[in-house]
């Protein structure tokens, strides 16, 4: 949940983050083996580090690699100082950058590697090769070029999956229901990661969009692109879904606020030490879609840039926001890229809303309390301390001090539903995806159908039966999720749109699983009926600007 700061007021550059390539003896002396000849030009600091090392590389029992040890006191060092500065290694470096871009070259699916030492499949991007290949979640890629993955690391998997554009990978796979592997070519292609997994008409006049994916450089393209469908298609009102979006880029959540708030209006600013770090973001383009009536839904695990396009929408009286408080996340980080393509990433600067909200949340310690935040329930009668008090240009009291306050409150911190605590393990267990895959979809054939009962086809316009609940409610039972009949009963709409979710995603797509949600979804069905309040916040007389003048002090 980081924003990557960039300092240039032209946030449509080419890059979405402020890359800085930082030389210093400490980086490059330990890198490059060079820094105990040159102790006498250092700090004292710098040399305690250096002996510190010498004496483990040379005494201690064990190999310890050098870049593992000076990873490991860079990650610790940075842990002192907030809960939101980082180090990347060269994989969590890239991997952020590949978030950051958008795209990369491979098949388009992430993998992970369970505790039995299966390299599996996590997610099959729409549209990738690998989705054409008919490849589904939870698939166990047993063999990568005839070599068995048992055992490997993600990297070694990585390694061999990914190459030029246009070659080819064969792959076989351990699925659910199948006999025998299944052998697969697989293409390599540039693959689009998503940021707006989709984006539908909800009836003749409503348009929703779901914006789930980190806020990267092709964000602002893609809310463009769906804008523009949604209102060839009659949209003349709008839900814009943040809920979940952990954050991302600065300039790209600037561009996304810009696409409905007036040129010059503030849409955020930043204060900090380094230079050039005290910035007026405003925006700066003509924006299509001033008058349609808004309601922007968030809720506890919305972060970052989510909020400071929610903040900016509030602050300026153009979107109803509806759920959740949102995380609580103020601080802007810059990435500096350190040796062998590894990066740091310190915060140098706090984010204020345009009504000159600080909307980050306190810290203790140990960051336990904090990290845990989105796991415990609201407070939705908390108190507020006078001083935090803001006002949006038409006049209503906002907070600062630690998220953004839904104007309209409805607890759902699961796709707008407020399950049990049994319903939550079984989420997070993730049991509704693992019970996905004793499905196919009715006519595919990307790969031959199984032959073995437990594999079922279904149809797109299925529904969730008596009989799959009852095998799923016998599967939760036999599972270490503590089974209790009360809540299974009061969970019970919940399981089953889960359920749906999560059969429609792996068979059908984003689009059809988030229309068939958003039918039941509690939080969605709350916004629909909240339109004429949002109506009313376009006719709210804003006679002055003082988000503007706090922004200049």
């Amino acid at each position: 949940m980081y924003i990557s700061y960039n300092p240039m007021r032209k946030y449509r550059s080419a890059s979405a983050a402020a890359f800085v390539v930082l030389v210093c003896a400490l980086v490059g002396g330990f890198f490059g083996r060079s820094a105990l000849s040159a102790q006498d030009q250092v700090p004292d600091q710098y040399r305690v580090f250096a002996a510190a090392l010498n004496a483990i590389e040379s005494t201690y029992v064990g190999e310890t690699p050098s870049d593992r040890l000076v990873y490991s006191a860079i990650t610790g060092m940075l842990q002192t100082l907030d809960p939101h500065s980082s180090f990347y290694d060269p994989r969590s470096y890239a991997q952020m950058r590949e978030r950051q871009e958008g795209r990369y070259y491979g098949l388009g699916i992430s993998i992970n590697v369970t505790l039995d030492g299966d390299v599996t499949v996590a997610n099959v991007f729409e549209d990738s090769t690998a989705h054409e290949a008919g490849m589904r979640r939870g698939d166990v890629i047993a063999r990568i070029e005839g070599l068995e993955t048992k055992g490997w690391t993600i990297e070694q998997a990585v390694g061999r999956l990914r190459g030029p554009k246009g070659t080819s990978v064969p792959i076989s796979l351990r699925r659910g229901g199948y006999d025998t592997l299944i052998d697969l070519q697989v293409r390599r292609d540039e693959v689009h990661i998503r940021t707006v997994p989709a984006a539908v008409m909800l009836d003749a006049t409503t348009g929703i969009i779901w914006f789930k994916g980190d806020f990267g450089e092709t964000s602002d393209e893609e809310i463009g692109a769906a804008l523009k469908d949604l209102t060839q298609k009659g949209m003349k009102r709008l839900i814009f879904d943040l809920r979940d979006n952990p954050g991302g880029s600065l300039p790209a959540a600037i561009a996304v606020a810009n696409r409905f708030l007036p040129r010059g209006d503030l849409i955020v600013y930043t204060r900090g030490r380094t230079q050039n770090s005290d910035q007026d973001y405003r925006a700066t383009e003509t924006s299509d879609y001033l008058t349609m009536p808004m309601v922007t839904l968030v809720n506890r695990r919305s972060a970052s840039a989510s909020e400071i396009v929610s903040g900016a929408l509030q602050d300026h009286d153009r979107s109803l926001i509806v759920g959740e408080t949102t995380f609580g996340k103020a601080l802007v980080q810059s990435v500096y890229r350190v040796a062998q393509n590894a990066g740091a990433s310190i915060t140098t600067a706090r984010y204020y809303t345009p009504s000159g909200r600080l909307i980050q949340r306190p810290w203790d310690g140990s960051f336990d309390e904090y990290m845990t935040y989105t796991l415990r329930d609201q407070d939705a009668n908390k108190t507020h301390k006078p001083e935090d008090l803001k006002l949006t240009d038409g006049g209503r009291k906002v907070y600062s001090g630690g998220g953004v306050d839904p104007d309209y409150r409805l607890d759902g911190p699961i796709d707008g539903f407020n399950p049990t605590r049994m319903g939550r393990a079984i989420a997070s267990r993730e049991m509704f995806d693992a019970y996905s895959q004793r499905f196919s979809r009715r006519g595919d054939l990307r790969i031959a159908p199984s032959t073995s009962a437990t594999v079922r086809d279904l149809p797109a316009n299925f529904d969730v039966t008596d009989a799959m609940l009852a095998e799923f409610k016998e599967i939760v039972q036999k599972s270490p999720v503590p089974f209790d009949e009360a809540s299974w009963q009061k969970d019970l709409e919940f399981i089953k749109a889960e359920i749906r979710k999560e059969i429609d995603t792996d068979l059908f797509g984003a689009a059809v699983a988030y229309q068939n949600l958003s039918k039941v979804d509690p939080q969605v069905q709350y916004a629909l009926t909240l339109f004429p309040e949002a109506q009313k916040l376009l006719e709210l007389e804003k006679t002055s600007r003082p988000s503007t003048a706090r922004a200049r002090r």
